[in-house]
């Protein structure tokens, strides 16, 4: 293996965290294209809220199944709501909901800017003293960001009416203890952890779309595995730091007692 292609992976995460940092800066220049924030915003929700209200139903099942299972065995059915709560909440939503915008919206996201690359509608943009970043990219990132966000909140509720339904069917659950486990182990901060979890794989997934899209090469071929590349790229992305925000909700919040 030659340094250079030992380094090449090094010159795209740089590359990736200097576009994050231009991103960012950007955000703070004026002035803010409500419009295309707005319809962004509307086509991320339109590509991804049938997808993802349907995603949200097996996993809540599932989870409801294999939690009420095994808290069966243990004979703490009563907890069997307060164990999905906390399944759905911290983890499951907000992973449901970053594939879901990364496989849908980003790949829209990486595909419109390759488009416009291989068009060198983004040059053209840059002659004209455009910024395409802030003209096109920061609308992008806030539009995704706000809607994962509601995407998380569907995921959670639908998830946890999936699991009530078949614990209380399947399972031979009461609805009232189902109900009135939920504040047994879970919390408000458990909330906030899955809206915080939703919005930074938002800013991920569209970071990582806008970026391989502005850098896409060789025609539509380009095209096509700039929108592939986004999407591998986001759900790895997505299950790291998944497991270092856990880590660091594990360590510095501490568990409801009973």
């Amino acid at each position: 293996m030659s340094v250079s292609q030992i380094a090449a992976p090094a010159r795209a995460a740089g590359g990736l965290f200097a576009f994050m940092l231009d991103v960012f800066m950007a955000l703070f220049k004026r002035p803010f294209q409500m419009r295309e924030f707005l319809l962004q915003a509307y086509f991320t929700i339109r590509v991804t809220i049938v997808p993802t209200a349907l995603v949200a139903i097996p996993f809540g099942a599932v989870i409801a199944l294999q939690v009420g299972g095994l808290i069966k065995q243990f004979g703490a059915q009563s907890f069997t709501g307060s164990a999905a709560v906390l399944a759905v909440v911290r983890n499951a939503g907000p992973i449901a909901t970053a594939l879901l915008i990364a496989g849908a919206a980003g790949s829209a996201i990486a595909a419109d800017f390759g488009a416009r690359k291989i068009r060198e509608e983004l040059d053209a943009m840059m002659v004209l003293g455009i910024d395409p970043i802030q003209r096109l990219v920061v609308p992008r990132v806030l539009a995704v960001m706000l809607i994962a966000v509601f995407l998380n909140g569907l995921v959670t509720f639908v998830g946890v009416a999936g699991g009530y339904v078949f614990n209380v069917l399947l399972q031979d659950g009461t609805p009232g203890a189902y109900l009135a486990s939920f504040t047994a182990l879970a919390q408000l901060p458990d909330i906030l952890q899955g809206m915080v979890k939703a919005v930074i794989f938002g800013f991920l997934a569209a970071i990582v779309a806008s970026y391989k899209g502005m850098n896409a090469k060789g025609g539509p071929k380009g095209v096509g595995d700039a929108v592939n590349e986004a999407v591998v790229i986001t759900f790895v992305l997505l299950f790291a730091v998944n497991f270092v925000v856990s880590a660091l909700y594990i360590q510095l919040v501490p568990p409801k007692g009973l």
